[in-house]
């Protein structure tokens, strides 16, 4: 009886399967688990916050009133690397039992000797982000150098870029400059999100959307050679945005516990990573090469941030690297915007600017110039509605 009822279950479970689209099976093996992974995960490390020294106390340049934990990057490292432990594990049983492999969906099935193929970069990658995560975690307990922290930072993104061969698609004829670049937009995109971790689920909050995008893209967007979805890098994203949703339910406001640098560091590295192994022109015959600004139309809300930070900063004689509240969020709080607000508002600007990159994969150059426009139009709106701010500032 037992043996008829454990046969009729494992021939369920194969239907299902083999009917679930190629996507929905991805966004069930990675996005969930991730999600799930993250949010129990925290659960522990909020209790035990204070005893690892990782407790971020009110300050004069903070928003919060009460002391509150840290170590938000430990639980999303662990949903990241426990959910790709498994993952390879899966793909590994799967390719020496066929029958295993016969009851995924075609798609999935032929691309697990590609897949099992860049498992070994993929962990390169999840090392380096680690070291990262390590860094941000020091940071965290005891306080770093900007300067080391810089420094560590353009090491490992060197590392990945010229140790593993990743590189911007950037169409440069000149691989020296196209490497540096890389190195740039890593360490870039690193600061970017760690930057932007000032407010309650905001930083959480716009890389989940950012990576969840950019995921879209990856899944609209055949890779030339194969004609497949871009599975790997797609599974990736997915992994990184489930891990922040997870994130976010301790992180949501009130929050429990702050992402902290382990966190930014270890999220910013993943997804900009996760642009350099990516492919954007599709086939030969429907090339969309225009689809490269894809990630800077995504990351258009928290490159905005970081750069005018850091031009207020420099512009009022201050070190670049020393925290205030001049970023994005407090802007919209003087502009007369609730904390919540504010953070909603930037959620649904990265929203807007995801869905726009997404359309860049399936217009032609005239459509490309016209979501351009739209990006760079918003982008100007939200400059002429801080200028009334900037003006009420004026003596």
């Amino acid at each position: 009886m037992v043996a008829s009822v454990n046969y009729f279950l494992g021939r369920m479970g194969a239907r299902v399967l083999m009917e679930l689209s190629p996507i929905w099976l991805l966004v069930l093996a990675t996005f969930v688990p991730a999600a799930m992974l993250s949010c129990a995960m925290l659960y522990p490390v909020r209790r035990g916050a204070e005893r690892l020294g990782l407790l971020d106390r009110p300050g004069h340049r903070k928003v919060h009133t009460q002391p509150t934990p840290l170590g938000g990057g430990i639980g999303i490292w662990f949903a990241v690397v426990t959910t790709f432990a498994l993952g390879t594990l899966a793909v590994g049983v799967c390719r020496m039992t066929p029958s295993l492999a016969a009851y995924l969906p075609p798609s999935i099935a032929e691309s697990l000797d590609a897949i099992w193929a860049r498992t070994g970069e993929l962990w390169g990658v999840l090392a380096a982000a680690t070291a990262l995560a390590v860094l941000g975690l020091i940071d965290d307990r005891r306080g770093l150098s900007p300067w080391i922290r810089l420094a560590v930072q353009i090491l490992v993104a060197a590392a990945v870029v010229f140790g593993l061969g990743f590189s911007l698609t950037a169409f440069i004829p000149v691989p020296w400059l196209t490497k540096c670049l890389s190195v740039l937009w890593i360490v870039a995109l690193i600061n970017s999100f760690n930057m932007l971790d000032n407010m309650d689920a905001l930083s959480g909050g716009v890389a989940a959307i950012v990576a969840a995008m950019l995921s879209v893209v990856m899944l609209s967007t055949p890779d030339p050679e194969s004609g497949q979805p871009q599975m790997l890098v797609a599974a990736m994203l997915l992994v990184v945005s489930g891990s922040l949703v997870g994130f976010l339910w301790h992180n949501r406001p009130p929050a429990r516990i702050f992402m902290g640098d382990s966190g930014s560091y270890l999220v910013g590295f993943l997804v900009a990573v996760a642009t350099l192994l990516a492919t954007y022109a599709g086939y030969q015959e429907q090339a969309r090469p225009h689809a490269v600004f894809a990630p800077l139309c995504v990351m258009a809300v928290p490159l905005y941030d970081m750069t005018t930070v850091l031009w207020i900063r420099i512009r009022e004689g201050r070190s670049p690297f020393e925290g205030d509240k001049s970023h994005f969020s407090h802007r919209l709080v003087d502009l007369g915007l609730s904390k919540v607000q504010a953070v909603l508002t930037i959620h649904l600007l990265t929203l807007t600017c995801g869905l726009a990159a997404v359309l860049l994969s399936f217009v032609t150059l005239p459509g490309a110039l016209l979501v351009a426009g739209i990006v760079l139009c918003m982008l100007t709106l939200i400059v002429i509605l801080e200028s009334t701010g900037w003006r009420k500032d004026e003596p």
